[in-house]
């Protein structure tokens, strides 16, 4: 009787202890959708939140067609705006809305209707005066447009032409995009000399002193560690052969790529 007794209480102990491991998983897995119901309501929440203080970002009237969403710290960007310029700076301030980690910028820009043609045309001459002086001499930016998307390549003495170039691009009506491949040269004490003692040697040739009258049609000197190329338009052959020589005479200078345009003739592409 006894053995019977232990046998049932045994069974009885087992099945309880069976039936709370079953329940076990149970209740997780009843209380898992509660917990993640309530942790997406409170990113939901926290979401809104961070949004709204982006959008406080955007307290300017040109931001008045911008919407911000968020979602996981990430905004995302909608609506137009009149510039390019301003498609960028929505951008930078939304980026120091506390919350936000990257931003997806989705802002069109609505611009009066302009042709490619037309838009590298303005740009060519706008970027032709720009930095008018040292700074024009020894830049050589080069614009292309395509779909109202500018992109920019060359090269660029400092940054703070790069910057020039890329502000003055940003305010031009029609610029729906820009890409900036410029490349600014070295900072180098070497090279600033060079560049000095290169335009000395090809502006101070007879034939090719004209070229410094007009500050949008100057020879332009780019210097990359004692290498230099020279850009820009020349009225002929001999011009453009007698600029390479002059600049090969410059002590210190490495190698001379001459990228001078013969005018009305083809143009020579830049090859690395």
């Amino acid at each position: 009787m006894k053995n019977k007794n232990t046998r049932k209480m045994v069974a009885v102990s087992a099945a309880v202890i069976a039936g709370a491991l079953l329940g076990i998983p149970q209740t997780l897995r009843a209380s898992q959708p509660a917990y993640a119901a309530a942790n997406s309501a409170a990113a939901t929440q926290q979401d809104i939140a961070v949004a709204r203080a982006a959008e406080a970002k955007l307290n300017k009237d040109r931001f008045g067609h911008v919407t911000v969403q968020v979602e996981n710290g990430i905004a995302t960007l909608r609506g137009t705006v009149s510039l390019y310029e301003y498609k960028a700076d929505a951008e930078k301030r939304v980026l120091q809305a506390k919350g936000i980690s990257a931003v997806r910028n989705l802002i069109q820009v609505t611009s009066p209707a302009i042709s490619d043609h037309d838009l590298q045309a303005k740009l060519a001459e706008k970027l032709s005066y720009d930095r008018v002086g040292f700074g024009n001499v020894f830049n050589a930016i080069s614009v292309q447009v395509q779909n109202g998307v500018v992109t920019l390549g060359g090269h660029a003495r400092t940054y703070v032409d790069r910057d020039s170039a890329l502000a003055l691009v940003s305010t031009t009506p029609g610029v729906k995009d820009v890409i900036s491949n410029i490349e600014v040269d070295p900072v180098s004490i070497m090279d600033d000399q060079t560049r000095m003692a290169v335009a000395r040697a090809v502006y101070g040739y007879p034939s090719l002193n004209k070229y410094a009258l007009n500050p949008a049609r100057p020879i332009r000197i780019s210097v990359q560690n004692g290498h230099v190329e020279l850009y820009g338009v020349v009225d002929s052959q001999a011009d453009k052969n007698t600029a390479g020589l002059r600049a090969n005479t410059v002590p210190g200078v490495f190698s001379v790529k001459n990228y001078l345009e013969v005018a009305n003739e083809p143009a020579e592409k830049p090859r690395k």
